[in-house]
């Protein structure tokens, strides 16, 4: 398989920036970073405004020399943070948001090398004035943000296990005093370790850990962590890690990369691989869990395949790639009913990119190394404008306090988005 076949593209937007204290999914930092993977709410939206309505006005800030690696940037309290091979390390790397100048870096592990591409997968992780790290190879780690010093690192497999066929790409969900990731361990598949020293607190569900990113939703006025692992979608108690639902979604070579969202109180999920998407329906009755499909659109004529990009939810509609095949070159852009699963449009052939959602906008960022914009609307494909400003990308545009920050195999772009 080459760079552009099965997972390798799932590694796009794995930085996830933890969710700060206690279980109510808010970090402490301020209103307008993106200290995570996906960003406040790890649902790929901002709630940022005034930002530009074409590209005519939108520059380069700044770029700087990066490296290899598939981590988004996480932005909070000043700082730009991602990851990427250099040498023989994996390095967590800080940057003045505003300049790119860097503040810090440290090597959290080994240079990670995969035929599906080389260098670390997911997100760094802010919350509590720490950052979180995960390796490609399965090395957990916490450092100080003011200072970049190293606090404690855990191998996730110390109990037995094996990273995924093409890396560890879960990006650390933070809740409480807990840092939750994905793992290919005897114990479980979803791990909570302590954020203060990186003891496994507790493991829960089993299988595969496939290539998504724990996290956490309000669904009937409960929270739970909600994981998307390689074969199934898990409802786990944020307190103790007992699972409380889950619900059966293998998808061939474990490829379940796209993220779990909250849409009108259900949840959905896709995967690419020619698998599909399903809505669910969780109620809870007493402390009891119990699971039914709203809808589902599974198989070759799925409405929605999404392969590595998770699609965001605008008043009632899903927008998101809908990957045609087993991993094939074809890739629509898709508006869909969310209470129905019915198509209402599709931009045919758009290409393979990622997206965010702010200011009644799709900021996309395309695998040709293009910005588009797209104004959300169900009435159909609007495009705004289309430039480009980068090489060759998977992630999604982490947007902060109007400016977007994106990162390729060799440099790391801040843009002016107002």
């Amino acid at each position: 398989m080459n760079l552009h076949s099965r997972c390798s593209c799932l590694f796009a937007g794995f930085v996830a920036v933890g969710i700060a204290s206690g279980l109510v999914g808010a970090l402490p930092v301020g209103a307008d970073d993106w200290a995570q993977f996906l960003g406040p709410t790890r649902d790929g939206t901002s709630s940022e405004v005034e930002l530009a309505d074409s590209l005519d006005n939108v520059r380069v800030a700044w770029r700087v020399p990066g490296g290899v690696g598939m981590s988004a940037v996480a932005v909070a309290d000043g700082k730009a943070i991602t990851m990427y091979n250099e040498g023989n390390s994996q390095l967590l790397v800080a940057m003045s948001a505003q300049t790119g100048n860097k503040i810090w870096n440290v090597s959290v592990g080994p240079a990670y090398e995969n035929g599906q591409g080389d260098g670390p997968r997911a997100t760094p992780t802010i919350s509590g004035g720490m950052v979180y790290a995960m390796t490609g190879n399965g090395w957990l780690a916490a450092v100080s943000l003011d200072t970049g010093k190293l606090k404690w690192k855990t191998d996730i497999f110390a109990d037995g296990g094996k990273a995924s066929e093409y890396g560890m790409s879960s990006s650390p969900l933070v809740v409480g005093s807990n840092v939750i990731v994905h793992a290919n361990t005897p114990s479980g598949t979803v791990i909570g370790f302590d954020a203060e020293n990186g003891d496994k607190v507790w493991a829960a569900a089993s299988g595969a850990a496939g290539y998504s990113s724990p996290t956490l939703l309000e669904i009937g006025g409960v929270k739970r962590i909600v994981s998307f692992t390689g074969t199934a979608v898990y409802g786990i108690d944020p307190s103790d890690g007992r699972v409380l639902w889950s619900y059966p979604f293998k998808t061939p070579y474990d490829c379940n990369t796209a993220s779990p969202i909250n849409v009108d109180g259900g949840v959905f999920i896709s995967a690419g691989e020619n698998h599909g998407c399903v809505l669910l329906d969780i109620k809870n009755d007493g402390g009891n869990d119990t699971v039914t499909e709203r809808w589902s659109s599974v198989d070759t004529k799925s409405v929605m395949r999404n392969e590595w990009q998770t699609s965001v939810v605008v008043d009632g509609y899903l927008y998101g790639f809908d990957n045609v095949g087993s991993a094939g070159p074809t890739t629509h852009l898709s508006c869909i009913r969310a209470s129905t699963g019915e198509t209402v449009w599709s931009e045919t052939r758009f290409g393979k990119g990622n997206l965010t959602l702010a200011d009644g906008k799709l900021w996309i960022t395309t695998m040709k190394g293009e910005l588009v914009l797209v104004k959300v609307s169900p009435e159909g494909y609007q495009e705004l404008g289309r430039k480009r400003l980068f090489a060759t990308t998977r992630q999604s545009l982490s947007i902060a306090d109007g400016h977007g920050y994106i990162r390729d195999d060799t440099e790391i772009i801040c843009l002016r988005l107002k």
